[in-house]
């Protein structure tokens, strides 16, 4: 009997991903209650699993879309345009959505006496500096620090210039893509083993004890996620798609958004939501670059944590907030939010300027954003798990859309 012929591996061979990974999670779950100091040797499995997503997803984003652009052929089209207009609307309304909760269940903060060491934007000039200097950032060096935006610039200029390279060229390209490719299944078929690794080393180190002082704002935030996610999101894509959205929207939820909450990372997701797209059909030339660039700018669940937070330390100080005001945090938490992946520390170090809006002191924010580290174990999983989702959904809206229309 050979390996490949071994019931265990037969068994493995044809149970679904998801559900290897929620066995993953329940043993992990289970782990770090009856055994919690096993619990914290087995971190190095959720390291080695993140750590092997986060070195092969750059490598993979730059040469798929490449690639993908190289081999484009004048007569195809791609539908970049819908799906970056469903990217910026639906972070604003998961903006507009967080402040609306905000009024409605204000929070109210103890703001703690020692914040973060840490360094905010200075303005939204700042933010969109930072992002014009990731775009020119060099290749090499994108590609070491995981520099999306530079990698994104780059593929799209080299898929350019190779467009007018010889066939053989272009085939190596493709051939490539294929080989970078089978390397990233070849990760996340270790996707089980990390996630029982991260999930029993966090609930064996850091418990949920730490949460409960702050559970009225992580239900604040968490539940205007899951809003956006079972009701905001859908409604989007049936106005799209003319047809029910659930399907599709448990999907991405369940294949995408369940790793993400545990990787707490969009960029180590790519790989997985690129996956995705390719089980569903989708138009490769479309989502091999929606979804990298999904990962920089859909960024819904930053603009909700940046929202919150704001307003739960406006309601904190007693500061009174007009209707024009919130709309304009809105529209600041969508702006700010796109330029997240581009800031160190992401959506929480942009919280600084949202408050500066209302006149709040950098020191005061700043100790708004050492309470968001404090949630981060929950907020930061949920905002990630609503991001990465959302990418492979509104992807899969525009694709099928177009498809509908030429049918």
């Amino acid at each position: 009997m050979t390996a490949a012929q071994h019931p265990l591996l037969q068994i493995f061979n044809r149970t679904s991903l998801v559900l290897q990974i929620f066995i993953g999670l329940l043993a992990g779950i289970a782990l770090a209650l009856f055994w919690p100091e096993a619990a914290s040797r087995v971190s190095f499995l959720g390291t080695v699993f993140v750590s092997a997503l986060k070195a092969v997803a750059p490598v993979l984003v730059f040469i798929l879309v490449t690639a993908s652009i190289a081999n484009h052929q004048r007569d195809q089209q791609t539908h970049i345009r819908p799906i970056l207009l469903l990217y910026l609307f639906g972070t604003f309304s998961a903006a507009l959505i967080a402040v609306s909760a905000s009024f409605v269940f204000p929070s109210s903060l103890t703001l703690v006496s020692n914040s973060a060491d840490l360094t905010p934007p200075g303005g939204i000039s700042e933010v969109l500096q930072t992002l014009l200097l990731n775009v020119v950032d060099n290749p090499v060096n994108a590609l070491l620090k995981g520099n999306f935006i530079g990698i994104l610039a780059w593929a799209i200029g080299l898929g350019l210039a190779f467009r007018h390279a010889s066939p053989s060229s272009k085939m190596m390209l493709a051939d490539l893509s294929t080989g970078v490719t089978a390397i990233v299944k070849l990760v996340i078929r270790l996707a089980p083993l990390g996630i029982f690794g991260l999930v029993a080393a966090t609930l064996a180190e850091s418990g949920m004890a730490a949460l409960l002082d702050y559970l009225h704002l992580l239900l604040v935030l968490v539940g205007c996620m899951l809003f956006v996610a079972l009701v905001v999101n859908p409604a989007i894509v049936f106005f799209k798609l003319r047809r029910n959205p659930y399907p599709l929207v448990f999907t991405c939820l369940r294949e995408s958004g369940l790793t993400a909450f545990f990787t707490r990372s969009s960029a180590a997701n790519i790989p997985v939501n690129l996956q995705l797209c390719q089980r569903l059909g989708l138009h490769e030339e479309t989502y091999s670059v929606s979804i990298p660039l999904g990962a920089t700018i859909n960024m819904a669940g930053a603009a909700i944590t940046i929202s919150v937070l704001t307003l739960a330390a406006v309601h904190t100080l007693g500061i009174a907030v007009d209707l024009p005001t919130a709309l304009l945090l809105s529209l600041l938490a969508s702006i700010s939010a796109c330029g997240a992946s581009g800031v160190a520390g992401g959506s929480l170090l942009l919280i600084p300027l949202a408050c500066s809006l209302f006149g709040i002191p950098n020191e005061v924010a700043m100790q708004v954003v050492a309470v968001g580290f404090i949630i981060g174990i929950v907020q930061d999983s949920a905002e990630t798990a609503l991001n990465s989702s959302t990418d492979v959904l509104f992807t899969a809206a525009a694709c099928i859309s177009e498809e509908q229309r030429q049918a």
